[in-house]
């Protein structure tokens, strides 16, 4: 394959230096070498045979059936190794790349356990709400039948159904760190009544700045406690924290590269006088690009584009904090069902995304980070399906 190059002078290894993003350690030099990868690189594990199959799991009949229905056959090997630490009842310390399954690898042990003690209660604490909202409907699928009922606490969301729901029987609660403490604070969850606590995408809270509420959230809750943690990445930050929040945890590393095996990386250089967005529309019109995704660096760059693009006649929308929850539910359900072709997205409102089938991402803005960009282009090439994911360097 040949570099998509558009510009006269040849790519070289020219560092990018970026503003420290909110909540973040610094800014960090970007080597956007890193944004071609043609290479094939063999994965730590391959063709990965799982120690178990989900019928030898010591679990409900009624869940087995469910995750049979799903189409689950093999565990990945996330949940090969997580799911019986968790039946065990140790705390997990689980390091996945994105679209490894980490969801199932912790909601099928902990819905086991509310099976089997009706009383427990769990609080599953992730950084976004669009992410509430997917392990909310994983959720659904996986406890069909068994009288387990969820609430999803998330801000940019009315909060009146969230209490409603509260108020009602429920055995999980799923929430973003600002809205579970204002609920707690207003005294409308009792996080003395919660012994096993899920912090999933934990590197991610940390970049966001929601380090203050995740200790609010483990201070309150009572000891012994069933912690399991999941990261990307281990920061010596993020070490700090396991060794804060979890006891004496078994931990799990699945994750053999920075980025996904299937997804192409390519960078465009622009000639002289070549406008991006001209490009981008030129793309956007070659058979390939089915399904893509289009990262802004901002939310105002990112509605500009979105509705630049309509103006074109290409099926858009946009993604990003100054749109409500209902909006960007809307959006997201039309790019999911195939109903539009592109999706422009920020960082934060793509953060753990599962789509089916993105054909592309494209950076359309540098990220602030390279763990920014690994999350990026994550969202292709999922499973075994390929992705290829496209670079703009100015």
């Amino acid at each position: 394959m040949v570099t998509r190059s558009f510009g006269r002078q040849a790519f070289g290894r020219r560092p990018v230096r970026r503003a420290p993003k909110r909540g973040g350690f610094g800014a960090q030099h970007i080597d956007v070498a890193r944004f071609i990868n043609k290479a094939i690189i063999t994965e730590q594990v391959d063709h990965f045979v799982p120690e178990h199959q989900f019928t030898d799991f010591v679990i409900d009949g009624g869940l087995k059936r469910n995750i049979i229905t799903k189409g689950y056959t093999a565990p990945t090997p996330i949940q090969d190794k997580v799911i019986p630490h968790v039946l065990r009842g140790s705390d997990v310390v689980g390091i996945a790349n994105t679209g490894t399954g980490k969801t199932a690898a912790f909601l099928i042990p902990l819905l086991n356990k509310i099976l089997l003690h009706p009383t427990e209660k769990i609080m599953i604490v992730v950084p976004t709400r669009e992410l509430a909202v997917q392990i909310e409907e994983e959720l659904r699928d996986f406890a069909k039948g068994t009288g387990i009922y969820s609430v999803c606490c998330i801000g940019g969301a009315a909060i009146g159904p969230q209490i409603s729901g509260l108020r009602r029987q429920h055995s999980v609660v799923i929430g973003t760190p600002g809205r579970l403490k204002d609920l707690i604070k207003r005294n409308l969850i009792n996080l003395a009544y919660f012994k096993t606590i899920v912090l999933d995408e934990a590197d991610r809270m940390l970049d966001m700045g929601f380090i203050a509420d995740m200790r609010f959230l483990m201070a309150g809750m009572p000891k012994p406690r069933h912690t399991l943690f999941f990261s990307a990445t281990l920061s010596p930050e993020i070490a700090r924290l396991i060794k804060e929040f979890l006891n004496n945890p078994v931990s799990i590393s699945v994750k053999t590269r920075d980025t996904a095996k299937n997804v192409e990386q390519d960078v465009i250089r622009l000639k002289p006088g070549e406008l991006k967005l001209d490009v981008l529309e030129r793309l956007l019109r070659e058979p390939e690009f089915k399904k893509v995704l289009v990262f802004s660096r901002t939310k105002h760059g990112a509605e500009k584009l979105a509705k630049i693009l309509l103006a074109q006649g290409f099926s858009s929308s946009s993604i990003h904090g100054n749109k409500s929850h209902g909006q960007r539910q809307q959006a997201l359900n039309a790019f999911k069902h195939s109903r539009i072709q592109v999706l422009v997205a920020t960082d934060v409102a793509a953060r753990g995304l599962d789509i089916a089938d993105v054909t592309h991402v494209i950076n359309y803005d540098l990220p602030n980070t390279h763990d920014d960009y690994v999350h990026r282009i994550g969202r292709t090439g999922r499973g075994e399906k390929q992705g290829k994911a496209l670079t703009f360097i100015d």
